[in-house]
């Protein structure tokens, strides 16, 4: 038997009364797909920090080749061959992909930096794995799945003989995706080793040789994927079976929402949804419903000034994307982001003097019905994890009656199998109750799981909605590549111009 390349042996971490890591024992042999899978909060990143020298485990030991790597030394970690290719990329958008490989890599008292030899090894690298990029290029002008094949790079050129993939088709199209299966597959036919993390089951499927399931912070699954099913291993995941939503026929009511000058119009009780990739738009989109744009709203044939306060007081429940920035205060307590948006309002405030005892109640509803972990009432929001971030965000936002609209900004951004079911039939039962439900998501299979209609945004252009049987996977996502085609047809079609003279969709960089 070859040795193993990775050993993790009984890594404990414990952060006060919490224990994310309760002795875990893993092994990755070269040219070897390991899938990690856990609900969040079930200690796959304590474990990957681990393992990448960010965290010190409290007991416990991981080897590379054999050899035990120092604790708490990432420079450790990477001479040992470790690279990370996390789920949002750490890239410099205004310098070049040779410059973007380069840093880091010499020392500060070189005289002269050696971009010949480096020119070289990236070419090299590049031509071994498939990884087709032009090293002059400028970073900020690349595609998403260029600037993941710059990461991939990047840690290649590093030495990496470990590598780490976290998410790593969370913002890459059909196509993009299947181009980094096809890389995965000639990295490991020359031995290097990959630990991929998804909540995708059906890629973890294809990829992987083994899967690891961690659940509340213990290994309790490390299995051959050959004999597995997506339902065991959503199962091994949660502890329980996990039931997809069905999404019923309905029958849209009126139009509660337009967006002049955009062929968007938003209808009681329907969900539309709008696919595209990461940074074509989408965000400009969802802070003008947010309030925050500089074009109007109409709302119920209302149109609405551009201040958040006021579309939240019409009836707006906004779930961001970003939830560090946009969706919580960090510092403030749990409860006081439960009724962040709605503090002033009668039902949490008395002569302009908030009622703790009111705002407590309802806060400690979402925590139990949402399934909140890692904090209580009076622990800080920055404490949970990003994942638990979500589902306190999405508990406000669907934990006030029936909205009039719903904006939903990557609802299940992080979220595990499970929390991802609940949160879907959440939409789904506010749009039976009479909401209407605007999805901006990355991921196709929740789009294609909850919309009625699909729009799509490339380039800040948003195409008519379509209904969704209209789409295929394939049509889907070359529009979202900017090469529309007819979804019934299969014809090009020609950018949406609004009818009557009106400005173009347009949002963000064109």
């Amino acid at each position: 038997m070859t040795a193993p390349l990775l050993q993790l042996q009984g890594i404990h971490k414990r952060f006060g009364a919490l224990v994310a890591n309760d002795g875990i024992s893993l092994q990755l042999a070269r040219g070897e797909v390991l899938a990690l899978l856990g609900e969040n909060g079930a200690g796959k990143s304590t474990l990957m920090s681990i393992l990448f020298g960010h965290y010190v485990a409290d007991a416990g030991q991981v080897l590379v080749d054999g050899l035990p790597l120092p604790p708490g030394q990432p420079k450790a970690a990477l001479a040992a061959g470790v690279g990370m290719v996390h789920q949002h990329f750490t890239l410099a958008d205004n310098l070049s992909v040779l410059d973007n490989v380069m840093l880091g890599t010499e020392p500060l008292w070189q005289p002269f930096s050696r971009r010949a030899a480096a020119r070289a090894r990236l070419q090299a690298e590049a031509q071994r794995f498939g990884l087709t990029v032009d090293a002059d290029a400028r970073v900020g002008d690349l595609s998403v799945g260029e600037r993941q094949r710059v990461e991939i790079l990047k840690a290649l050129l590093r030495g990496a003989r470990i590598l780490i993939l976290d998410e790593p088709t969370a913002v890459l199209t059909p196509q993009e995706s299947e181009s980094l299966f096809a890389t995965l597959g000639q990295m490991v036919a020359q031995g290097l080793a990959i630990i991929f993390i998804s909540h995708k089951l059906d890629e973890v499927l294809r990829v992987s040789h083994r899967v690891a399931v961690l659940r509340g912070g213990k290994l309790v699954a490390d299995l051959p994927t050959a004999g597995v099913h997506k339902a065991m291993l959503a199962e091994a995941m949660v502890g329980r079976r996990v039931a997809p939503p069905v999404r019923q026929p309905r029958i849209p009511g009126a139009v509660v929402c337009e967006l002049p000058g955009t062929p968007l119009a938003l209808r009681a009780g329907e969900i539309v949804a709008v696919a595209g990739v990461a940074g074509n738009g989408q965000q400009a989109l969802a802070e003008r419903l947010f309030g925050e744009g500089h074009d109007t709203v109409v709302l119920q044939g209302r149109t609405l000034n551009n201040r958040p306060r006021e579309f939240v007081a019409a009836g707006i429940a906004r779930i961001p994307e970003d939830r560090h920035a946009v969706g919580l205060v960090g510092d403030l307590p749990l409860w006081e982001n439960a009724v962040l948006e709605t503090y002033a309002t009668p039902r949490f405030a008395r002569a302009s003097v908030v009622q703790r005892g009111a705002a407590r109640a309802f806060a400690a509803q979402i925590i139990e019905r949402f399934d909140v972990r890692g904090g209580g009432l009076d622990s800080p929001a920055r404490a949970l994890s990003g994942g638990n971030m979500q589902k306190l965000i999405l508990g406000r936002a669907l934990s006030a009656g029936t909205p009039v609209l719903i904006v939903a900004d990557q609802p299940t951004w992080g979220l595990d199998i499970g929390a991802v079911a609940y949160v879907h039939q959440q939409l789904l039962d506010a749009a039976a109750a009479g909401s209407a439900v605007l999805l901006i998501s990355e991921d196709l299979d929740e789009i294609f799981a909850l919309a009625d209609r699909i729009a799509v945004m490339h380039h800040g252009q948003l195409t008519d909605a379509r209904p969704t049987a209209e789409w295929t996977l394939a049509n889907i996502g070359l529009a979202m590549a900017g090469e529309e085609r007819e979804p019934a047809l299969g014809r090009p079609k020609p950018a949406h111009t609004p009818s009557g003279g009106g400005r173009a969709a347009t949002w963000g960089p064109t």
